[in-house]
């Protein structure tokens, strides 16, 4: 506990003589005692590092934790998903960090591998580049390997050396820190800083075993493989491990880069429609869909298929919440408000005594709207949230995997229109729908039956059916915010907090008997 208590004052002394305490009480005004502490913390004789003042806010709190490295870049990501603790607007700014760091050496990456998967495998790798990519926890290297005598183009993913070690203490360190603000500021303790600061901790120690992030590339790779256009890189499992990924080289152009897809001829307009009706397809058909879809991990290839990356963030749909997801867009898209409100009474995704009219009163306060609206404006993932605040006031309990579907259809259709400003995200998504639906053979009639079968059969990977499991908690704790009382990660959270109360404690009474010693000698 001494470690992490040297542990927190050096991180406090980083942020203490950064920028970011300064910039974010501009958007949301710290307690006292925290401003206080950390002005104790900040006294130094060294010479202050500036950070461009020509950038706003947003950007120059980014670029702080980015330069404080993994930590507080991923600290900094998942809090921007959580404006209920850091305010709107902070959150907002906070979308903007960039998950970046200067890479390590390609000889440091060579020992890796061969520690790693051994001499054998790594001999059968040939011409490992300089690092091509470098984010918080991992880089990327271009090379060849040989592949049952075949020699094929790869990407191989390396974890960062000692990164584990690195996050967790510093991660345990933070979590003393949320427990000292849970003691002595009363008013936080709504905010569960503790479980906040140990649910970063859970997603990333998963983000950090690369066999997480392969499993999933593989089930999606299986799922989409007849999906004309749509294109997931091959995993290479001789070549995959805790440290080690390794997945085919995609050689094309990044979503981003529209004014290069348009010089080689590609159409952008169509490929911003089948980004939205590929994402929609994976969600309603498969239930299992990439959650993090910015433009930064999308490709088109040379032969105009589009290829996602990183497969660290995937989202999970049940059946239910597959017909529910399907119904509720299908309904608005025919303005049948009615049948979107039979469907939540049906589903029990709202109490039978609410009165069905009210609620479809409701939906369509929600719906209308939208149809007098430009096309650029209308967009389905912020009708999701609407849809969600309105259904809380009927006490409707939403359902985490829906929260995170609607986080990565906004992103979608961002990219989408990025693309091609005018993309009708009702007239892309009516055809997938439609089609779905009439697969399903009338879904209302159906649900009954699928409420009946409470074991849900999800398609796991039978080599890591463990992994696949923890993975999928993950998610989960993602997409809610708070950690089952039923789970493992539970029982741990209570370890630790009673590891910190018995550290409190015991320093309250060690502190006691140095008063008492310190008036009986003098």
């Amino acid at each position: 506990m001494i470690k992490k208590l040297i542990t927190l004052i050096k991180l406090g002394r980083k942020i203490a003589k950064s920028d970011i305490l300064k910039i974010a009480s501009k958007f949301k005004k710290p307690p006292l005692a925290i401003t206080v502490l950390f002005q104790i913390l900040s006294i130094s004789f060294e010479k202050k590092e500036q950070i461009n003042l020509i950038e706003d806010d947003g950007e120059r709190l980014s670029m702080s934790l980015e330069s404080m490295g993994t930590t507080f870049i991923k600290l900094g990501q998942f809090l921007a998903t959580r404006p209920d603790i850091i305010g709107e607007e902070l959150s907002l700014k906070l979308e903007k960090l960039q998950d970046r760091l200067p890479p390590f050496s390609v000889n440091e990456a060579k020992k890796i591998i061969k520690e790693d998967m051994g001499v054998d495998v790594f001999n059968s790798i040939i011409d490992l580049s300089e690092p091509v990519a470098a984010a918080s926890i991992a880089q990327v290297h271009k090379a060849k390997i040989n592949d049952n005598g075949t020699i094929k183009d790869v990407a191989i993913k390396i974890l960062r050396p000692n990164i584990k070690k690195i996050f967790n203490e510093e991660i345990d360190a933070m979590m003393l820190f949320a427990f000292i603000v849970e003691s002595f500021i009363k008013k936080t303790k709504r905010l569960k800083l503790v479980e906040v600061v140990f649910l970063l901790k859970e997603i990333t120690n998963l983000e950090m075993d690369l066999r997480f992030e392969a499993a999933a590339a593989n089930e999606y790779a299986e799922n989409t493989k007849n999906d004309a256009g749509f294109k997931v890189p091959k995993i290479y499992w001789n070549f995959t491990s805790e440290n080690v990924m390794t997945l085919d080289w995609v050689d094309g152009v990044s979503i981003r880069e529209a004014d290069e897809l348009k010089q080689r001829n590609f159409d952008t307009n169509k490929i911003a429609e089948d980004i939205i009706q590929h994402f929609l397809r994976h969600a309603v058909r498969d239930g299992f869909f990439h959650a993090d879809m910015h433009q930064g991990n999308i490709f088109v290839d040379n032969s105009g298929q589009i290829v996602p990356i990183d497969f660290g963030i995937m989202g999970r749909l049940d059946k239910l919440s597959k017909r529910f997801l399907a119904e509720i867009l299908f309904g608005f898209i025919q303005r049948d408000y009615r049948k979107v409100a039979e469907v939540h009474l049906v589903a029990g995704l709202v109490p039978k005594e609410v009165p069905i009219d009210d609620l479809a009163q409701a939906l369509r306060s929600i719906g209308e709207p939208i149809f007098g609206q430009e096309v650029k404006d209308i967009s389905g993932g912020k009708l999701l949230k609407q849809l969600f605040d309105v259904t809380e006031k009927f006490n409707m309990q939403t359902q985490p995997q829906l929260l995170m579907l609607q986080k990565t259809m906004v992103v979608v259709e961002g990219v989408a229109r990025r693309l091609n400003p005018n993309t009708n995200i009702w007239t892309t998504s009516k055809p997938v729908l439609e089609s779905w639906l009439k697969e399903t053979k009338d879904p209302i009639n159906n649900l009954n039956e699928t409420l009946k079968n409470t074991s849900e059969v999800i398609k796991r990977l039978p080599e890591f059916p463990e992994i696949m499991d923890k993975a999928n908690q993950a998610l989960t704790f993602l997409a809610s915010g708070q950690i089952p009382q039923n789970s493992n990660s539970y029982t741990a959270l209570n370890d630790k907090k009673l590891e910190m109360i018995s550290f409190r404690n015991q320093s309250i009474i060690g502190l006691l008997l140095l008063v008492i010693f310190s008036l009986i000698v003098f």
